[in-house]
C-alpha cells in the first residue's frame, strides 16, 4: 500500500484505553441524559407524548441515514485513510451531507399523510408535516460526529455524542410554557440539533476541515455511497437482530411476558457499550494505519477485548437479581434470568466490536453485513422453536446463540480477510 504520506503511528495501549473509556463515558452520559429527558416528558404529556418524543428522535434519524446512503457510517474510513491529504473527499462529504439532508426533508414531506396515518394519528398533520425540520437538521449531528471521528478528534466527537441528547433538556424547559402537546417537543429536538452541529462545525473549521475544498466528481461520491450502503444494510440488521427477539415474543406470548423481557433485554444491552467503544474509537486508527497494521492489532488486541466484556459483566450479573425487581417492582423478578442469558451471548461483544472496527476500517463492511445476517437468521429459527414453550426464556436463549454466532462469523471473516484462514 502506497501513500504519499506515511501513515501514523499506531495508538499506543494507554491511549487507546483512554479513548475507550472516554468514549464509554460519552454514552453512559448520553443514556443517563435521555433517561432524565424521557421522565420530564411523561411527567408532562404522559404515555402518548413519551411515545411521540420516541418516534421523533428515531424516525428523522432513520430517513436521513437511508436518504444519504449510510454516510455517517462511511465518513470515518474515508476520512482517516484516503482523505486524510484529499481535499475532495472533504468537499464530498459535505456536499453529500447537504444533499442527504435535503432529499430526506423532502421525502418526509412528501410522505407526511402517510407518516401521521401510520406513527402520528395522535397530533396534527402540521406538526407531522413540521418535523421534516427535525429530518434535516438530525443528519448534520450524526454525520457531523463521523467526521470528528475520522479527524481523529475523538474527545469532540464524545463530547457530541452527550450533547446529542444532553442538549434536549434545556431547550425543552425553555419551551415548556408553550404548553405540554408534541410541537415544543419538535422544537426541542430541532433547537438541540441545530446548536450540537454548530459546535461541530466550528470544531471542524477550527481543524482545517473546511479550507482547499476541491471539486469531488460523481465516481467518488459515489464510492462514499457505495461504501455507506454495503456498512448500513449491517447495521439495519444489527438492530433487527437486537428487537426482533421482541416482535416475535410479543406476537407469540403477549404483553406481559413481552415487557417481562424487555426489561431483561435493556439491563443485558448495557454490556453493549464496551464493544460499541472499541467499534468507535479503533475504527479510523485501522483505516490510518492500512491493513497490515491494523490486522496486527487486532490479534494483539483480541484477547484484551474479550477480557474487558467479561470484567464488565461481571457486576452486571451479581446485580441483576436484586436491581431489576428493585428498579421495576416485584413483578418483574422474572427478568433475572433472561438478563443473564443475555449477558452471558453478549460475552463476545468486545471481541465482535473490534472486529468490525478492523472490516470497516480495511473497507470491507460488507463482510460485517453479512456476519450479521447469520446473526439475524439464528435469531428468527431458533424465536419461532424457543419462545411457544419458553416465553422470555426462550427468546433470550435465542437472543444468546444468535450475538455469539455473530461473532463466529466476524472470526471466520477477519481469518480469512486477514491472510490467518488454516489451509
Amino acid at each position: 500500500m502506497s501513500s504519499a504520506v506515511s501513515p501514523k503511528p499506531t495508538a499506543a495501549p494507554p491511549r487507546v484505553r483512554r479513548l475507550l473509556a472516554g468514549n464509554v463515558v460519552a454514552r453512559l452520559v448520553a443514556l443517563a441524559a435521555l433517561g432524565v429527558a424521557t421522565v420530564l416528558v411523561a411527567r408532562v404529556g404522559g404515555p402518548a407524548l413519551v411515545g411521540g418524543f420516541t418516534l421523533l428522535r428515531v424516525l428523522p434519524g432513520l430517513a436521513g441515514v437511508l436518504a444519504c446512503a449510510g454516510l455517517p457510517g462511511a465518513a470515518p474510513y474515508f476520512l482517516a485513510g484516503e482523505g486524510r491529504q484529499d481535499p475532495r473527499i472533504r468537499a464530498a462529504l459535505g456536499l453529500l451531507t447537504v444533499a442527504g439532508a435535503t432529499l430526506a426533508a423532502v421525502g418526509w414531506l412528501v410522505l407526511t399523510p402517510v407518516l401521521h396515518r401510520a406513527f402520528f394519528g395522535t397530533w396534527s398533520t402540521a406538526v407531522t408535516a413540521l418535523a421534516a425540520t427535525a429530518v434535516f437538521t438530525q443528519l448534520f449531528v450524526a454525520v457531523g460526529k463521523a467526521l470528528l471521528q475520522g479527524s481523529d478528534d475523538m474527545r469532540g466527537a464524545n463530547v457530541a455524542i452527550a450533547a446529542e441528547e444532553a442538549a434536549f433538556l434545556p431547550c425543552y424547559v425553555a419551551l415548556l410554557p408553550l404548553g405540554p402537546g408534541l410541537g415544543p417537543v419538535l422544537a426541542a429536538l430541532v433547537l438541540a440539533d441545530v446548536a450540537v452541529s454548530a459546535g461541530i462545525a466550528v470544531r471542524l473549521a477550527r481543524r482545517g476541515f473546511f479550507t482547499g475544498w476541491r471539486r469531488p466528481g460523481l465516481p467518488l461520491a459515489g464510492r462514499i455511497c457505495g461504501y455507506g450502503m454495503r456498512g448500513q444494510f449491517g447495521g439495519m440488521l444489527a438492530l433487527l437482530n437486537l428487537r426482533l427477539d421482541v416482535a416475535i415474543l410479543g406476537a407469540l406470548a403477549g404483553p406481559a411476558v413481552l415487557g417481562v423481557y424487555a426489561v431483561a433485554s435493556k439491563y443485558a444491552e448495557l454490556l453493549r457499550l464496551p464493544g460499541l467503544a472499541v467499534t468507535y474509537v479503533l475504527y479510523p486508527v485501522f483505516a490510518r494505519e492500512g491493513r497490515a497494521v491494523a490486522a496486527a492489532r487486532t490479534r494483539a488486541l483480541l484477547g484484551r477485548a474479550a477480557a474487558l466484556t467479561v470484567l464488565a459483566a461481571i457486576p452486571l450479573a451479581a446485580a441483576a437479581g436484586p436491581v431489576l425487581p428493585l428498579l421495576y417492582g416485584a413483578a418483574f423478578r422474572g427478568a433475572t434470568v433472561p438478563a443473564l442469558i443475555l449477558l452471558a451471548g453478549l460475552l463476545g461483544e468486545g471481541v465482535a466490536g473490534l472486529l468490525t472496527a478492523y472490516l470497516y476500517g480495511i473497507g470491507r463492511p460488507g463482510a460485517n453485513s453479512l456476519a450479521m445476517a447469520a446473526g439475524v437468521a439464528v435469531t428468527v429459527a431458533l424465536d419461532l422453536v424457543l419462545i411457544p414453550r419458553h416465553g422470555a426464556t426462550g427468546a433470550a436463549v435465542a437472543s444468546a446463540v444468535a450475538y455469539l454466532t455473530t461473532t463466529g462469523a466476524l472470526l471466520i471473516a477477519f481469518r480469512r480477510l486477514s491472510g490467518q484462514a488454516r489451509q
